[in-house]
């Protein structure tokens, strides 16, 4: 009898062991291990008599009585936990295992059975009243902890539907943020500010719920803008649609849209919405949808003064020195230059698939983008790959105006385009004139070619370094355009 006890008492210290150490490190291979040693410690108690389902005869050492009783109750207990963890490994899904929350819920019901089950069976203590009193125990205990009962069902019920899994970003009743935790009571949600959200399950179980992460490729976003009304909706609309269209980030399928939500006597509310596949490039894209608004709808001559604000009628420049304006590279110059060089733009006008520039071409001269969206692409060994896309205010042609270089890239129109074209003897006087449009124009230039060596292209003669390339492209400026400062 005693051997037998030692040999149980034996196997319990390995399964502890195992347990402990977790050993083998597979979490499968490691149960399937403790449940073989599980199956030897039961036929080893059933083989010595000590049967878990009734009372052990009374032994003649009191001492190994009271062993036995209580390897028989370890041998239930021991069963409820590997029952748990069979079912929490091979039955329970991932998302499921990675929550605990069903199997917590799970665990604790049936280590209150196998408690139950040791009193009874082992300890042949009887527990109908013990089951009596329990439940009136229960039920006091219930009301008391009413809501939190409240939240573990809820809780169970969103482990089992699956509105949101940990690291999806989701919104309830306006608290927006990602989930970081779901546990017994609450959903932990980190917000865009740093800070955790705490929403109980129960509050979460009765409101909506919006997970932006399904569907996992595809995410809305939508800028809205609200237009004086004595601007005509169709040119509002078409600036617009070439905002879209100039954003590279927006998936073609679902296509983007423009949309006239309202029309009150103050202003039209105008939405742009668009797709893309990941939710990291919502805010980026927001950000940069409002300025491309703005550059198109500034463009289309769409008037975006404050609402109730009287609009300017008198038209202080032209077309083509407005566009000037809007140009970072001539931000510095006087009016008189200004005006020179409005007068010696000329314009031109472009559909949409038209080529504008080709690789190795000389440009000879400097082309504004009044209106319209161009896509400037690449050569590489899987063909022509998008660099980035131009828009109103941008300039290109500037390698072959002022350091005489071929262009490296192809640009073509996406949309119906207009144009402004600045030849070199127009230019040149003012490079002569002012040494900051110099200074600007060499700088655009090496950041242009920064970011052409960064997509892999034919490297030229001059270091790869930005701060090399400026002065580079300053020495080559100085040459040709004769400059003597």
């Amino acid at each position: 009898m005693s051997d037998s006890l030692v040999f149980g008492y034996a196997v319990v210290v390995i399964d502890v062991a195992l347990w402990r150490f977790k050993v083998p490190k597979k979490d499968a291979s490691r149960l399937l291990l403790r449940l073989t040693i599980f199956a030897v410690f039961t036929a080893s108690i059933f083989a010595a008599g000590f049967s878990p389902f009734r009372q052990t005869t009374r032994l003649e050492a009191s001492l190994l009585h009271e062993a036995a009783q209580a390897l028989k109750i370890f041998w239930w207990l021991t069963g409820a936990r590997l029952l748990t963890l069979a079912l929490d490994t091979f039955l329970l899904p991932h998302t499921w295992r990675e929550q605990r929350l069903f199997q917590d819920v799970f665990g604790a019901v049936v280590f209150l059975a196998a408690a139950v089950a040791a009193t009874g069976f082992v300890l042949e203590i009887p527990v109908r009243g013990l089951i009596a009193t329990s439940g009136t125990l229960a039920v006091i205990l219930g009301l008391a902890i009413q809501s939190t009962l409240h939240d573990v069902f809820a809780g169970i019920v969103l482990n089992s539907t699956e509105p949101y899994r940990v690291g999806d970003w989701i919104s309830i009743d306006g608290a927006e943020g990602k989930v970081i935790e779901m546990n017994w009571r609450a959903t932990h949600l980190l917000n865009s500010h740093g800070n955790v959200t705490i929403i109980p399950n129960a509050a979460a179980a009765r409101a909506n719920i919006t997970n932006t992460n399904r569907p996992h490729a595809l995410h809305g976003v939508t800028v809205s803008l609200e237009i004086s009304p004595d601007e005509r909706p169709a040119t509002v609309i078409a600036a617009l649609e070439c905002a879209l269209a100039a954003a590279r980030s927006i998936l073609p399928a679902p296509a983007p849209f423009v949309q006239t939500r309202k029309a009150t006597v103050d202003s039209i509310q105008y939405e742009a919405t668009a797709f893309v596949d990941d939710t990291a490039k919502k805010t980026p894209l927001t950000n940069e949808l409002y300025d491309l608004c703005y550059r198109h709808l500034t463009a289309a001559g769409v008037d975006l003064r404050p609402r109730g604000v009287p609009s300017v009628t008198a038209i202080v420049d032209k077309a083509e020195e407005r566009l000037l304006r809007r140009i970072e590279l001539f931000t510095t110059i006087g009016d008189e230059e200004l005006k020179m060089l409005s007068s010696c733009m000329v314009r031109h006008e472009y559909d949409a698939g038209q080529v504008i520039f080709t690789p190795e071409v000389v440009p000879d001269s400097l082309a504004i983008v009044d209106s319209g969206v161009l896509s400037v692409l690449t050569e590489q060994s899987i063909g022509a790959v998008e660099v980035v896309r131009l828009g109103p205010g941008d300039t290109m042609g500037e390698t072959g105006l002022l350091v005489g270089l071929p262009v490296q890239v192809k640009i073509v129109t996406l949309t119906r385009s207009v144009i402004y074209r600045l030849s070199k003897d127009a230019v040149t006087p003012l490079l002569r004139d002012s040494q900051e449009v110099t200074h600007r124009m060499c700088r655009l230039l090496s950041q242009r070619q920064d970011m052409l060596h960064k997509m892999a292209m034919k490297n030229t003669d001059h270091a790869d370094d930005e701060h090399a390339s400026f002065h580079w492209f300053l020495e080559k400026i100085h040459r040709l355009h004769a400059l003597k400062f």
